[in-house]
């Protein structure tokens, strides 16, 4: 089934200076001129979740965050994460590994949890090649090595965060473009799934056995119900809504 044929289913759902350290050379990210010494805020709303078992280092990330106007939770480990009652909010995951190599990072990798789909850092005392490739099969989108300047850290966050945020405003985007498709009759879903296939109104009322005023008319009604303002704009919309649907239901 073609990602378009899937829309003619049915809708059912300040601080003390912290020192860290930096990234190994072939890991470093490119670095931002020496004048900048803050990271663009996130939104507001956004939460950077701290892993770290020992409470004093977890303090100190928390205050970093403050100093940037980043809310900050610490949590001494992954499970205490998992079961604190937490806002549904975009933001990031900051991991302390203390030994990437004796299992954590393939627990990590191998774990899913219900937040797993937010971007994590992983920090850890000594890295090497080998342990970098395993956070990164984690899911690890930056990878630390203490001491780290704070800055760094800052930067990796702020990455972190924004990116996230974008994956929620694609999330909304996408389930408004859902809700308006809700709305369609099966009729104007199977006109719409043929017509972003590239159908004409005549060969669609051939498919559909309908005469070709009615086609035009359920065209109509779907580009309402939709606001797209022209057929590519629905054809944009096909895309992003496939996998949305119910992918048992035919177009005819």
């Amino acid at each position: 089934m073609t990602p378009i044929t899937a829309l003619s289913n049915s809708y059912t759902r300040s601080l003390p200076p912290m020192r860290y350290g930096v990234l190994p050379a072939s890991l470093a990210m490119p670095s931002r001129p020496s004048c900048c010494s803050t990271v663009d805020a996130p939104a507001p709303g956004a939460i950077v979740h701290v892993i770290h078992p020992d409470e004093q280092a977890a303090a100190t990330v928390e205050r970093l965050c403050a100093s940037a106007g980043i809310d900050a939770r610490s949590y001494a480990t992954l499970a205490a994460f998992m079961h604190a009652d937490r806002p549904n909010a975009p933001g990031c995951l900051v991991i302390h590994v203390l030994r990437p190599l004796a299992g954590e990072l393939d627990f990590l990798a191998h774990f899913h949890w219900e937040d797993a789909r937010l971007p994590m850092i992983v920090t850890t005392e000594r890295a090497d090649v080998r342990s970098a490739v395993l956070a990164m099969k984690a899911g690890a989108i930056d990878f630390l090595e203490m001491p780290l300047h704070d800055q760094d850290l800052l930067e990796a966050m702020g990455t972190a965060i924004r990116a996230d945020q974008a994956r929620w405003q694609a999330e909304a985007d996408r389930a408004e473009l859902v809700g308006r498709f809700s709305k369609l009759t099966r009729r104007e879903r199977q006109v719409m799934s043929l017509v972003t296939q590239g159908r004409l109104n005549k060969q669609v009322a051939g498919d559909l056995g309908l005469s070709e005023i009615t086609v035009k008319v359920h065209r109509g009604s779907a580009m309402r119900k939709m606001a797209a303002r022209t057929l590519a704009d629905l054809v944009r919309m096909a895309d992003a809504l496939a996998g949305w649907c119910d992918p048992d239901e035919q177009a005819v």
